[in-house]
């Protein structure tokens, strides 16, 4: 093989090549808008199936739940009157029952005078005359106090003789001594 058979295939490999990218190129240049617009109608063709469906379903759905609600009204009405007959009767009674047991008998007696008023009167009255007796306790104990100093001191004119009399004085023993000694 000559060089220049070797040289004329490349060639004609590239230019080949250049055309065939020409060509891709062109391929989406044209199918770039294509795809948008077939995007842009399948939007559209998916918008108007929806709004389409949309008016097709909705009377028939109303007809369903119209006649849900008249199947069911009567069995509700039914239902109730079952439970006025047979539940209300017994919850009524015990209801009775339960209020017989929560009220509070009468008090008559012993039971009346035991009652928490009375019982808090009388603790008030008996801690007043406690507190009575104790400030009076404290203040004959404060009078007898007194009393008791005054008769174990000697009067006035009395501790002045004792004071003057330097002679004789006592010890704690008892012993008098005079100051000599």
């Amino acid at each position: 093989m000559s060089l220049t058979n070797t040289n004329r295939t490349a060639q004609e490999a590239a230019a080949l090549g250049a055309r065939a990218r020409d060509r891709a190129r062109d391929a989406v240049v044209q199918a770039v808008p294509a795809g948008k617009r077939a995007g842009a109608t399948a939007v559209q063709g998916v918008r108007e199936g929806v709004q389409g469906a949309r008016e097709w379903a909705s009377p028939r759905i109303e007809q369903a739940v119209y006649d849900a609600r008249e199947w069911a009204a009567p069995r509700i009405d039914d239902a109730a009157d079952a439970v006025t007959t047979t539940v209300a009767p017994k919850v009524s009674s015990a209801l009775h029952a339960a209020a017989q047991q929560v009220k509070p008998t009468s008090k008559t007696g012993a039971r009346r005078l035991l009652d928490w008023r009375l019982l808090l009167g009388a603790g008030v009255a008996l801690a007043a005359a406690g507190a009575g007796a104790a400030i009076a306790m404290r203040r004959r104990y404060a009078s007898a106090t007194e009393e008791a100093k005054n008769a174990t001191e000697p009067p006035e004119e009395d501790r002045a003789a004792q004071d003057g009399d330097a002679a004789a004085r006592s010890e704690v023993n008892g012993r008098v001594t005079s100051p000599g000694t």
